[in-house]
């Protein structure tokens, strides 16, 4: 595919993200680029008659075109048209400046409100994403996409489009102006630049691709790299690995801002060569005009004209090479954003839930199986069962029979690859998904902590003006933490740090068991929630859930069978399979038979 034209598809891609506001505030930045186009045409034009009355007044004087402005001013003297016109130049130059100014403030201004823009829909789009898209993704790439890539599409595609789009308005118009003075010259000039543009974009392209792909996969490595050392900081410092993480980092951060650096001397390096080709053609135009029979006075208001031409014209040329090198440079960065833009947004998005999903009598998988892939194993296999409503259901199983996973089915975060789960008789499926979750708190192993109060990570996804103090205060009584937070001296604002580092594990457990409870739902799920308590600890804690309402169903994932006693049935699963469900003595029984 022609690169040239793959640039305009991305770009027709990335035009179908931008929202009908912005697109409206595009259309106004190119009524304020055709307002510069006529500026430059202004003060180019300004120059002719300003440096004519410098150096030959009574031509222009006489000039039949002066007359009427002569006329207007009562002027007797071809002198007395020098602080005029002077007046005029100066004012048309201001004009020309502070237009050029103004659309630089405009273009600046939109591209990173339209890069915010993209940034927040990458976001919610990925956050939108089923949770099997989110099990089989690398966050370093999203990351990448939303922190590093969008900001690129800010820099690398929006502001050089705009650029180029101005560029080529502000040459058509000066070269419109340059041809009304010397039409040969004109072309000339424009042809001889033009042309090494186009030889420079020809030879630097591929070049500049390669860079673009080595930019684009190195900056997921780097935040990777990131992620890794600081994720596993306490690893790092006990087996004093830190030179290894650095060297990690170094090795990605520099091939990516070589990359970066290659993109950006191709762009900005023609301008020196331009420059000085410039100044040699003015020079040998010079030296052609004053061999004429007029000699350098008739020859001076047309170089002048020329030259403020060239002055204008040799930055919008190079301008316009370097928002094109920006943008091949940035093209497989573009490519990662689009990505991550076209991810289709769930139809409920923009839907409320009414209500949640009835559950009144029970849950029932009926023979579910599930994988992640067409070419990965069966985590689950033809797994048939029904939990009735209030019941308290324990699950155990080697690791890897699949019991985190059947619980992530009967969460709706997952749905069966075959069989189905229904709730009171009815499916659930992506649609109706989010009205069971409703009814459902989690509890994980390895409890997430938002770096915030104690109370806002209880009330965990509500805003900090919502929370209701006394329902935190309840929860965290149940979960027999209650005592704990009141002996500290901000209480329930306490800051937890980063991932609840200020913290022990048992208390981060105990939150989380927390913040399910200020849920209030009907179904609470703990996967091995309380495998880092004492016995002391989750006995309390598990009487504080049973003493629950009669119409809480309980599902518990426990390495411990006593976290099991107080369950109505134990689901033993091997394999992928429900190998056997018994009650909690049975169980022991079978454990230990007499």
């Amino acid at each position: 595919m022609n690169p040239s034209n793959n640039i305009i598809m991305l770009l027709s891609r990335l035009w179908s993200h931008i929202s009908s506001r912005r697109r409206m505030q595009f259309g106004i930045i190119l009524v304020l680029i055709l307002f510069a186009a006529f500026a430059e045409i202004i003060s180019i034009g300004a120059i002719i008659p300003f440096l004519g009355i410098l150096t030959s007044p009574d031509i222009v004087f006489n000039h039949p075109v002066a007359q009427p402005f002569i006329k207007f001013f009562e002027l007797g003297r071809p002198e007395d048209l020098l602080l005029p016109l002077t007046i005029i130049f100066g004012c048309a130059a201001i004009f020309a400046g502070g237009m050029r100014l103004f659309l630089l403030w405009a273009i600046t201004r939109l591209s990173y409100a339209t890069g915010a823009d993209l940034s927040l829909s990458i976001y919610k789009r990925t956050l939108y994403q089923p949770y099997e898209v989110h099990v089989g993704r690398n966050s370093s790439e999203v990351i990448s996409g939303i922190v590093t890539k969008a900001n690129g599409a800010i820099s690398s595609v929006i502001m050089p489009s705009l650029t180029i789009i101005s560029s080529s308005v502000l040459i058509t118009m000066i070269m419109f102006a340059l041809i009304a003075v010397d039409p040969f010259i004109a072309l000339i000039s424009f042809s001889t630049f033009g042309s090494m543009y186009l030889l420079i974009i020809y030879v630097s392209r591929r070049q500049l691709l390669k860079d673009s792909r080595r930019a684009a996969q190195e900056s997921i490595q780097v935040v990777k790299s990131l992620q890794e050392g600081l994720g596993g900081i306490r690893d790092v410092l006990i087996d004093n690995s830190q030179d290894v993480y650095c060297s990690i980092y170094r090795k990605s951060d520099l091939a990516l801002r070589r990359a970066q650096g290659n993109n950006t001397f191709i762009g900005q390096s023609p301008r020196f060569l331009m420059e000085a080709m410039g100044m040699l053609m003015i020079a040998a135009l010079a030296f052609a005009l004053g061999q004429q029979s007029e000699g350098l006075a008739k020859a001076i208001p047309v170089l002048g004209a020329l030259a403020l031409g060239a002055q204008r014209l040799l930055p919008i040329l190079q301008q316009a090479y370097a928002g094109w090198a920006l943008m091949r440079g940035g093209q497989v960065s573009l490519e990662d954003t689009l990505d991550l833009l076209d991810q289709d947004l769930p139809d409920f998005v923009t839907q409320k839930i009414n209500k949640p999903l009835s559950f009144e009598k029970k849950i029932t998988l009926n023979k579910v199986s599930f994988r992640y892939g067409l070419q990965m194993p069966w985590v689950l296999d033809s797994c048939t069962l029904e939990i009735d409503k209030g019941s308290r259901i324990g699950f155990i199983g080697e690791t890897g029979c699949g019991k985190s996973t059947l619980l992530d089915i009967i969460m709706g975060l997952l749905l069966p690859t075959s069989g189905n789960i229904s709730i009171d008789g009815i499916p659930i499926t992506f649609k109706n998904s989010r009205a069971w979750q409703r009814h459902i708190a989690h509890v994980p192993q390895d409890i997430f902590l938002a770096d915030s109060t104690i109370a806002e990570n209880i009330a965990f996804g509500i805003d900090k003006s919502q929370i209701d103090i006394d329902r935190v205060k309840v929860a965290a009584r149940k979960a027999q933490i209650e005592d704990m937070i009141d002996s500290w001296s901000q209480g329930y604002n306490t800051k937890v740090g980063e991932r609840g580092v200020r913290l022990s594990g048992g208390q981060r457990q105990r939150i989380g068991i927390a913040r399910a409870l200020y849920k209030q739902t009907k179904v609470i799920i703990f996967d091995e929630a309380t495998s880092a308590l004492d016995a002391k600890t989750e006995n309390a804690v598990m009487s504080s859930i049973e003493s629950l309402s009669d119409d809480l169903t309980v599902l518990i994932i426990a390495h411990r069978i006593t976290t099991l006693k107080n369950c109505s049935k134990i689901v033993q699963l091997s394999n992928g399979r429900v190998s056997r469900i018994c009650s909690y003595q049975e169980m022991i029984n079978n454990i230990n038979p007499a």
